[in-house]
């Protein structure tokens, strides 16, 4: 393991998170193992934080302690003994509440604290520290000689900067997995470090594919014409990844729309993928150009499945992990995004592969493949050169990006679509966007599948689900 610092030597402290709900017949065998873990590391050396909930009846405000002293009571009996209690809340915790805690959960008052609703989720860190989580951390693993004070300041400016952010920018997510937006939680939150890092407050506008396609403006013209009028009112289309053929019509068309209509477009993994099979059809011609994926049939098979893989077994088959990808244009938009470095190391997770053996076709029509493996034979980096911005990567981006260091390409589509001179500069020069890294918290996401929209509660990073149909803000 290499700790979060990235210091040499063995971590200090291991945090391991067990989910679940007490008593879950699921959880037992992981709560019998963190039960022995405890003896066996002996006192000082374990530290359990027991999340729980404490709600408020709305009728008289009163904050009800019960579910967290039967949760305790559960906690207790299969053997763990909390030593904090972090309770989860609409507002702080009143102090008799907290004494009454203390009591029957035989836990110190200074050793519970409460994390109460706030406008977005960077208040959080704040919070904890205010109440002194970190020193009943401490105390409890016996560092109280070797910890130093927590330096938040870089924090508590993103915090500071994340409620005055006003300039939009709309994003169009094109995906099959609209009614679910946690499919998406590491592209939503990529986007949301761009948008900050670029002082935009982020919109995201879900748009189901398949409402994209000609068969829904025969049987639903209105929502047809809701997920159209959507897709042309954003100011960036996004293609996350996913597997199968549902959508994959919607997808094509939405790539279509970007690249005709110069509008910045950033497709990942099947993205990627997608906006090949488009290039194929509209550009070369190839009407019937498609993966092996949908259509194993194909004339055209212009993204086909990986020959190291296995299609009788099952499990073991994907690309996985960390791999390396080497430039071979270097003054293209992603090269110098990245810093103008000779390769990249990202993480895949994909079975079908841009096929090879037609690579000379689409770059002789000007799709330019400005990123490959160390064989140079798998494309990983798609670019149209005479576009604002049309990326597509075979890898997954998202899965690296932090609050204070935004992902290069997403940073790219964002910068792109306020046409920004400070980040996208002599056609793609990365520039440091806002110092320190600042974070916002508060986008906008309206989901539209099959045409009814939904808001989220309070537009903020801490969003709730509505109907299932993922609104997460």
């Amino acid at each position: 393991m290499v700790p979060v610092d990235g210091k040499e030597g063995p971590a200090d402290v291991c945090v391991i998170e067990l989910g679940g709900t007490i008593g879950d017949i699921e959880s037992m065998p992981f709560i019998e193992a963190l039960g022995q873990f405890s003896y066996r590391v002996g006192p000082g050396n374990f530290c359990l934080v027991h999340v729980s909930l404490v709600p408020v009846l709305n009728v008289v405000g009163e904050q009800k302690t019960k579910p967290t002293q039967h949760s305790v009571r559960v906690l207790r009996g299969q053997g763990l003994t909390p030593n904090i209690l972090a309770c989860r809340s609409t507002k702080p915790l009143e102090e008799n509440v907290k004494a009454k805690l203390a009591q029957f959960c035989h836990v110190p008052a200074e050793n519970i604290v409460t994390l109460y609703d706030v406008p977005n989720i960077w208040h959080i860190p704040l919070l904890l520290r205010h109440q002194k989580a970190h020193e009943a951390i401490l105390k409890e693993l016996n560092l109280q000689r070797v910890a130093r004070e927590p330096n938040l300041k870089e924090w508590t400016t993103r915090t500071e900067i994340s409620s005055n952010l006003h300039d939009s920018v709309r994003i169009a997510m094109v995906g099959k997995y609209t009614g679910l937006s946690d499919a998406y939680l590491s592209v939503l939150k990529a986007l949301l470090h761009a948008s900050v890092a670029c002082r935009r407050k982020l919109v995201v506008d879900w748009v189901a594919a398949g409402d994209l396609e000609d068969v829904t403006a025969k049987e639903a013209p209105e929502v047809h014409k809701a997920a159209w009028d959507l897709l042309k009112g954003a100011d960036g289309v996004l293609v996350p990844g996913g597997f199968g053929d549902r959508g994959v019509q919607g997808k094509i068309l939405a790539a279509k729309y970007a690249r005709e209509n110069k509008v910045p477009f950033l497709g990942i993994c099947l993205g990627m993928q997608i906006a090949v099979i488009e290039f194929a059809r509209s550009v070369l011609g190839m009407l019937d150009a498609n993966s092996t994926e949908f259509d194993p049939e194909t004339t055209s098979p212009c993204v086909v499945f990986m020959p190291e893989g296995s299609k009788t077994h099952m499990g073991g088959t994907m690309r996985l992990g960390s791999r390396r990808t080497y430039f071979t244009v270097t003054d293209c938009k992603s090269a110098k995004l990245y810093g103008d470095v000779a390769f990249v190391d990202e993480r895949h997770r994909h079975r079908y592969e841009v096929n090879p053996d037609m690579i000379s076709q689409f770059e002789s029509a000007g799709l330019s493949f400005v990123g490959r493996d160390e064989t140079g034979r798998r494309m990983e980096i798609i670019e149209l050169p005479a576009h604002p911005y049309f990326v597509g990567v075979q890898f997954h981006p998202e899965f690296k990006s932090r609050p204070g260091k935004p992902s290069a390409l997403f940073l790219g589509l964002i910068a792109a679509c306020r046409r920004s001179d400070t980040i996208l500069q002599n056609n793609g020069h990365l520039i440091k966007p806002v110092a320190n890294g600042t974070s916002n918290g508060h986008f906008t996401v309206k989901s539209h599948q099959n045409g009814h929209a939904f808001k989220s509660s309070n537009g903020s990073l801490n969003g709730v689900y509505s109907n299932g149909n993922g609104v997460h803000s």
